[in-house]
């Protein structure tokens, strides 16, 4: 049988300003019906570029220059417009990397899921609605029915990424290219999302093509592994083969910056030295040799070429045998010795957004955002804040940083009362407290250049001469991984990942004291994720900084904090020091946080698999009576419907709220 997919020798450049540059060089893979092939990589090395190309979706500046793109027996390089058109979404789909900037800002959700099933089967509205409620349930989107008649804006982060599936699997496409389609997700609804792709694959021989750069997303998912570095395929084996006995340096490297679940520690991550490629310069040699601990003279002066036998192929003139065994010496023991002097506290904190109706917009119900809850932060501390999508864990953010006006409670920074209705933060208040927000394409502004947009607020605050400045937005440009010359381009111009490094530029330019970090890494690769998790730990030994890390996954929530919070449907359900939640959790929620995190281990992420928390988060507006949890926990009984359970002691500094609790409770006096 001929692969579903068959792409050979694929050449895509992009012009620019100055020259060109080739982010597809020479790339071929193929994918059979009913396979599920792994495309990983850095930001940057090709994958989102090579997916678009299949979907002839390339930007006005893209061209593909050489190649072929077989697709169920039809070059689709042959096909007119017209002709493509009829292709996409119907036979092949699409989920983009960024919901907010794939979806239609003024459009419902309803009509945009069902756009596609009309326009290809012209299926009525009332059908269109139907197939829209199915596949809004098929991807666990809570109250599907209601979520029809909302705009993009109304949804979390994690719900705008179920839309975009959605979206994809309307019309049963023989093809399903995923871009990063889990990145914005919480855990458990990663591996729910995950499961439904793999069970959809299974029923409709559906080819999928998974391009991510988590390595454990691709462990527990893809028969096959294609490694891309700079624009060329490095490696490609079976996925029990790549991760048993890789051969090919880049790909060690990326497995070894992954954390991992299993052997998660407080040392510092190992990471991939220097930059990835310019693809706009000639490059000579081996593209990874610059970043490669194997180089060796031949490397600097020959390109090697792309071999292999029994369907383990690989470019390497000094092949590796397997993953990297290394001692991780500690370098960061000393990272976070918070003092004792405390910055934040935050009691009884509350926040409801009214429910308004009708055409003189009455009151008619709250959704409640957060109920109150409890912690307090010191000087130079990590507060990890970890729960699914919806929890209210970026609301609790955006309180804390002056963006939304409280409901109820007090909000004290460095000893000051900052909350109140009506209370407008201060600018020096402002520059103490600084976001970094979870979608970094939404919180820059597309008209601006990177430069200007990491030098405004030093404008505003009025820090230093212009002169002063740039050179300033050049520092942090190379303190985030990326080059000076980034500043004269545009956001567009930029990935998923690169984008985010110039968020973090901007939230550290003013030096501020309290940094709420809104999954900040979450869009990053593993090996920049662990230069920015490495920096973050850096600058708050440096600078006594303060984070308060919002995240879904609890590896690295626990690398980079000293206590943690679980959140849970507005309410705290457990709270404590990092090395206690982590290894011995209380609350059945908690465990279920860590089982569906992905272990870059095939084997071992085969047998995990099923052990997430199962069903949909209540809704918000009306809330289960007793334990919040109650609805999907395995241990729940009568008494967790009729009352709130209480905080008990686990230790000093461990407490969960759990009626029946995984760990034994203990008298504190």
């Amino acid at each position: 049988m001929s692969p579903l997919l068959s792409v050979s020798n694929l050449k895509v450049q992009f012009t620019t300003r100055q020259s060109f540059a080739t982010a597809v060089d020479d790339f071929s893979m193929d994918i059979e019906p009913g396979e599920c092939v792994g495309l990983v990589g850095e930001s940057g090395c090709g994958k989102t570029t090579s997916g678009l190309a299949i979907m002839r979706l390339l930007p006005g500046s893209g061209h593909i220059t050489a190649g072929s793109i077989m697709f169920d027996g039809v070059n689709l390089l042959d096909l007119s417009e017209r002709d493509m058109q009829r292709q996409r979404g119907r036979t092949v789909a699409l989920i983009p990397q960024d919901p907010m900037s794939s979806l239609n800002p003024t459009t419902r959700i309803g009509a945009q899921i069902a756009e596609g099933l009309r326009i290809h089967t012209g299926a009525s509205e009332a059908d269109a609605r139907r197939r829209a409620i199915e596949v809004l349930e098929m991807v666990e989107m809570p109250r599907p029915a209601e979520r029809l008649n909302q705009y993009p804006f109304e949804l979390s982060g994690g719900l705008r990424q179920r839309v975009i599936i959605a979206m994809g699997l309307v019309c049963s496409p023989k093809l399903l290219i995923a871009d990063e389609p889990t990145t914005a997700l919480d855990v458990t609804i990663q591996a729910q999302i995950l499961d439904l792709l793999d069970r959809l694959r299974s029923e409709l021989n559906m080819g999928v093509l998974l391009i991510t750069h988590d390595m454990g997303v691709i462990a527990g998912r893809a028969n096959r592994v294609v490694v891309m570095y700079g624009g060329r395929k490095v490696e490609e084996a079976t996925t029990d083969t790549l991760f048993s006995s890789m051969h090919h340096p880049y790909a060690q490297a990326l497995l070894a910056s992954m954390p991992s679940i299993e052997t998660a520690s407080k040392t510092h991550l190992t990471s991939i030295p220097g930059l990835p490629p310019d693809l706009t310069k000639e490059i000579v040699g081996c593209r990874f040799a610059p970043r490669c601990q194997y180089a060796q003279d031949d490397c600097w002066v020959n390109d090697p070429m792309f071999t292999g036998a029994g369907g383990h192929g690989f470019a390497c003139f000094h092949p590796v045998d397997g993953p990297r065994v290394e001692t991780r010496v500690d370098e960061t023991a000393s990272a976070t010795a918070a003092s004792q002097t405390e910055i934040l506290r935050v009691e009884n904190l509350v926040k409801e957004f009214p429910i308004k109706r009708g055409l003189i917009r009455r009151k008619v119900g709250a959704i409640h955002a957060v109920s109150d809850i409890s912690f307090t932060i010191k000087e130079g501390e990590t507060f990890g804040l970890v729960g699914e999508s919806g929890c209210g864990k970026t609301t609790v953010g955006r309180l804390i940083v002056g963006l939304e006006d409280i409901t109820g409670g007090t909000i004290s920074f460095q000893g000051t009362k900052v909350s109140g209705k009506g209370h407008k933060p201060t600018t020096q208040e402002r520059r103490d407290r600084q976001m970094m927000f979870q979608d970094p394409y939404s919180s820059l502004n597309p008209r601006m250049k990177v430069g200007e947009v990491i030098r405004e607020p030093l404008a505003i605050h009025n820090e230093g001469t212009k002169a002063e400045q740039r050179r300033r937005v050049s520092e942090l440009l190379l303190t985030v991984g990326l080059e000076p010359s980034a500043a004269d381009r545009y956001p567009h111009e930029f990935s998923g990942g690169q984008r985010q490094r110039i968020g973090l530029a901007r939230a550290i330019a003013l030096n501020p004291k309290l940094v709420i970090a809104d999954e900040p890494v979450s869009a990053l690769d593993v090996s920049i994720q662990a230069q920015i998790l490495n920096l973050m730990k850096d600058l708050q030994r440096e600078h006594g900084l303060s984070y308060v890390m919002i995240s879904h996954d609890l590896a690295v929530v626990y690398y980079m904090a000293d206590s943690i919070g679980v959140m849970y449907l507005g309410k705290l359900v457990e709270i404590g020091d990092a090395e206690s939640v982590f290894r011995q959790p209380a609350h059945p929620y908690t465990q279920g946080l860590l089982d569906a995190v992905p272990v870059p281990d095939p084997q071992a992420s085969r047998l995990r698999r099923g052990n997430q928390v199962k069903g949909e988060l209540p809704s918000p507006v009306d809330p289960p009576s007793g334990c919040r949890f109650r609805t999907r926990c395995p241990r729940a009984q009568d008494i967790c419907t009729n009352e709130e359970p209480q905080f008990q002691n686990f230790s000093e500094t461990h407490r969960a709220a759990c009626h029946f609790p995984l760990q034994t409770p203990v008298s504190i006096r």
